[in-house]
């Protein structure tokens, strides 16, 4: 207690005291033994009155005892069912739980996990990925501030993530792997990895190279095949010894056919093999029956040309031809044509364009001739100045024509175009805006137009190929800036009309892999709706069965996980509830689980965790071993805390209750006594 608080109640003492003395000692004629209990009472109760005013605080220590925790995480991937585990694991968990020693000397946690952390022992070790890095990253982060040693049980066989023999370094407890799985070298033939790009073209051949890999001491002969259907279409015998116990297979095979080609590699078993299924692995091929043809037509040498060049021809479904305005012939061949900087030169091009209804990209600069460019067209019209500006690029998250997102536009260089305003005719899209220095304006930059089932982007600035080089240099790759030119791209290279539904997803996925179907809902004025209650249903070609999924809004579109449906072909449907929109497709899943393809414990990489981290690694068998050396390491001990609380006397409820029971008995005395 403070000693203010002392000093003030011994001032409330004294004046509950002169207040009892005045009332029933002071006025009283008779001073009498009944006058000095009443006074006596008053004092009491006034004294206890003023006490409550002055609140003083008084401090409290309570003790408890903490234990350590001992956190367990259970591998739940579909690997311990493969290496036949899961009844042991579910046996060693349950003798964990049951063990009345540790519980008394741990507070134990129990985890699972597979490609996600769960604080949850629904265990049923059919999970397709595993990442124990991550879980041991998400474990530190729980219990970065507690002594918690953590017991590990896992065959070892990560699936992809960080490397977590590199990764548990940093990891503050010590970790007690439980190595689960097969630790002998048995004979085994893998198709350890195989490398095929996802689209080839008609008429061509596309490569395939695959890994082979032998684990054994004999030398043995096998071979390699390749099968479409039931038609084997390419074959290899190969050999393998203990010191030769891997091969490498390029060869190509021809795409004769439109569509999704799917094939299916196996490596023959060996006599005797335990593990055949990592023998076989599917894959499949999307072939496409032409590329996007694109002309770029300029009168003028500039570096923009080269950028725009390499960013169209990153992909390889893509070409890109320049030639100039007064060499043109022909655009019927050509999907989407590229107006760089037009000038009178380009009068006959506008003229063809017009005749063949082409989609056309048109980029304006400091060379442009906008006295002709006003002329030529009515979509747009520049002020003309005869003078230049440089216009920074700022992003319009409201772009609703496709799904873009910033790339980081506030940090490229500026573009050189005409000073002056834009006058725009017609509807459009924007973009990118103008910034002039720290100036914003609500002028354009970068616009898409569709008028009259012909659709046009337009770029009121030279210089993009500063934006390629910025992104080069933000990101070591041209990615971001590709991906941009692309959707361009592919936006104007395409003749669909437009839709208020638009649906995203691939041809074909891999088992292992997550499958996600996206869309865009547009209202009628072909803005972004995020009001829009959409669904997907699902049906699978082969059994007829079907399910509906609710589609969940996540950034500029809708989006449904479904990654849950096995392998086979699948037709969808995504539906607007309240509208008369859907769009429908097909895409297939091909069987692959990566956690069947693992054979053996990686008992090396879990005692160098063990070893990183100052624990220590046992075999499944060793339960007990374990259970002992934990409740004898001195380094878990349970360690006794206090905790003081300070506590108000207005909190202690009972002294209300005596000042009451006070001015009670004082009055039913007094009224005894006839002095009321």
């Amino acid at each position: 207690m403070q000693t203010q608080n002392i000093v003030l109640i011994i001032i409330a003492g004294i004046i509950a005291l002169i207040i009892a003395l005045f009332q029933y000692m002071n006025k009283a004629k008779n001073r009498t033994k009944r006058n000095l209990f009443f006074a006596f009472l008053r004092f009491l109760s006034v004294f206890a009155l003023l006490i409550l005013l002055i609140n003083p605080t008084f401090r409290k220590n309570s003790y408890y005892t903490e234990k350590p925790t001992l956190v367990v995480a259970i591998d739940n991937s579909s690997s311990i069912h493969h290496l036949n585990q899961g009844q042991s694991v579910s046996q060693f968990v349950d003798r964990i739980q049951k063990n009345e020693e540790l519980k008394e000397r741990f507070d134990i946690k129990y985890y699972s996990f597979s490609n996600e952390l769960k604080d949850t022992l629904s265990l049923t070790f059919d999970q397709k990925q595993t990442n124990i890095s991550k879980a041991l990253e998400n474990l530190d982060q729980i219990y970065k501030n507690s002594n918690a040693p953590t017991i590990l049980v896992t065959d070892g066989n990560q699936t992809y993530g960080r490397d977590y023999q590199y990764s548990s370094k940093t990891y503050k407890q010590q970790v007690f792997p439980i190595i689960t799985g097969d630790t002998a070298k048995v004979t085994d033939t893998k198709i350890q990895q195989l490398n095929v790009n996802r689209y080839a073209y008609l008429k061509n051949k596309f490569p395939v190279e695959v890994i082979l890999t032998y684990s054994g001491l004999e030398s043995i002969n096998t071979r390699f095949e390749v099968k479409s259907g039931r038609n084997t279409i390419y074959s290899q015998p190969v050999s393998f010894s203990e010191e030769n116990n891997s091969k490498v297979i390029n060869f190509t095979l021809a795409a004769n056919t439109a569509g999704v080609l799917k094939y299916r590699t196996t490596l023959i078993p060996v006599e005797n093999e335990k593990n055949t299924i990592n023998n076989s692995k599917d894959f499949a091929v999307e072939v496409i029956d032409q590329k996007t043809n694109v002309l770029l037509i300029s009168d003028l040498m500039h570096p923009d040309l080269g950028a725009i060049k390499k960013s169209v021809e990153s992909n390889e479904r893509r070409s890109l031809t320049i030639i100039k305005p007064t060499e043109v012939k022909d655009l019927e061949e050509y999907q989407l044509i590229i107006l760089y900087q037009p000038n009178a030169r380009f009068n006959g091009v506008y003229k063809k364009l017009e005749g063949t209804r082409k989609n056309y990209f048109t980029i304006t600069g400091a060379k442009t001739d906008w006295a002709f460019l006003n002329k030529i067209q009515k979509k747009y019209r520049q002020e003309i100045t005869r003078q230049t500006e440089y216009y920074l690029p700022r992003f319009n998250p409201n772009y609703g024509t496709f799904l873009i997102e910033d790339i980081g536009f506030n940090g490229y260089p500026p573009l050189i175009g005409a000073f002056g305003e834009i006058y725009m005719n017609s509807s459009y899209d924007m973009l990118l805006q103008r910034n002039i220095g720290n100036i914003t304006t609500e002028e354009p930059l970068l616009v898409t137009i569709e008028e009259n089932g012909i659709r046009e982007a337009v770029l009121f600035g030279d210089g993009i190929w500063r934006w390629r080089a910025q992104d080069y240099l933000d990101n070591k790759n041209f990615k971001s800036f590709d991906e941009l030119f692309g959707k361009l791209i592919q936006y104007l290279a395409s003749n669909k009309r437009k839709s208020r539904l638009n649906t995203i997803s691939e041809s074909f996925y891999y088992g292992n892999a997550s499958i996600k179907i996206k869309a865009e809902y547009f209202t009628k004025n072909y803005e972004f709706d995020r009001r829009g209650s959409l669904n997907i249903v699902v049906k699978n070609k082969d059994t007829e069965a079907s399910q509906t999924i609710p589609m969940l809004l996540k950034n500029n579109s809708y989006e449904a996980d479904l990654s849950s449906l096995s392998s086979g072909n699948y037709d969808y449907t995504v539906m607007v509830a309240g509208e008369n929109i859907s769009r429908s497709g097909s895409f297939s899943i091909l069987d692959y689980d990566v956690e069947q393809q693992l054979l053996n414990a990686d008992v090396t990489k879990l005692i160098q965790v063990a070893t990183n981290t100052d624990g220590k690694a046992y075999f499944m068998n060793q339960n007990e071993i374990l259970i002992r050396d934990l409740i004898e390491d001195q380094r878990y001990q349970a360690i006794q805390k206090s905790k003081e609380n300070i506590v108000s006397l207005i909190d202690w409820k009972y002294l209300l209750a005596i000042i009451i029971l006070l001015l009670s008995i004082e009055w039913f005395m007094r009224k005894y006594n006839g002095l009321i």
